[in-house]
């Protein structure tokens, strides 16, 4: 079987990209299950239920990072969609859950765990690889399919995870950063890992951001308002996982960048 994982969505333009363009992709690699980043999803930072319930026509679950909370409001949403995850090792006091089991519609079952970084990130929260290794031993033995997002700015840590959990899960794929790195691999243990899927946001731009504003923010030191970039060509980064789901074990992992003009 086959699942697709995307990078972090950057507002409304990265939204209208993924629907677009998910249904081909689906159908380019087979791919019975899809799981997308969608911190970035509400005006390039934190998400709604709205957007989130968009994105979910034709995703199978979403997952969240360090701008969870940054929409109002949105503490009191996300119990209302069971397919939305936030980092699983913030406070146990947070709404939310760190973890989910989805029926896969092609046959099995598969779980999808978020967990943020440590090093370099704004908000505190819990040491994701002790959170992780509880999550694991929780999960029922029949569950052999594990899809990990680690939403992380330190190549290190992220690269310490996949380690980590090499043999343990089906993938470990960074998001955060926005930039796709070129280290795909199946890991000895059967882990297909990438340090960062990258982003689904504007293809000339700083992250999502429009590069006319961000350079001048850089150059003069100022506080400047950083739009996203809505319209024109958007990137779409993610990755293909080929795995076996009697074993959990991961076969092939494939990177794609592909543009949709908007």
């Amino acid at each position: 079987m086959t699942f697709i994982f995307l990078g972090d969505i950057v507002g409304k333009g990265g939204r209208s990209a993924v629907k677009t363009l998910l249904p081909d992709l689906r159908r380019e690699f087979n791919a019975q299950f899809v799981v997308v980043n969608g911190e970035n999803s509400a005006a390039g930072s934190g998400i709604t239920l709205n957007c989130a319930r968009e994105l979910l026509e034709v995703a199978d679950a979403v997952t969240l990072g360090d701008h969870t909370w940054d929409q109002k409001g949105f503490e009191n949403e996300i119990h209302l969609c069971d397919r939305i995850i936030r980092p699983a090792n913030y406070s146990v006091t947070q709404p939310g859950r760190g973890y989910g089991i989805f029926q896969n519609p092609a046959g099995g079952e598969v779980a999808v765990i978020a967990l943020q970084g440590k090093v370099f990130m704004r908000d505190s929260a819990y040491c994701p690889f002790e959170t992780v290794e509880k999550i694991l031993a929780e999960l029922p033995s029949r569950v052999k399919t594990v899809i990990v997002d680690f939403h992380a700015e330190a190549t290190s840590e992220k690269i310490a995870m996949g380690y980590f959990l090499e043999g343990k899960v089906t993938a470990v794929l960074g998001t955060h950063t926005h930039a796709q790195t070129a280290d795909a691999a199946i890991l000895p243990g059967g882990t297909a890992y990438m340090t960062d899927a990258g982003m689904c946001g504007g293809a000339r731009s700083v992250l999502g951001r429009e590069v006319e504003s961000v350079l001048k923010k850089f150059r003069s030191g100022m506080p400047v308002r950083l739009p996203v970039v809505e319209s024109g060509d958007i990137r779409v980064d993610g990755a293909a996982v080929t795995y076996d789901h009697t074993t959990g074990k991961a076969l092939k992992i494939v990177p794609f960048s592909r543009i949709v003009k908007l």
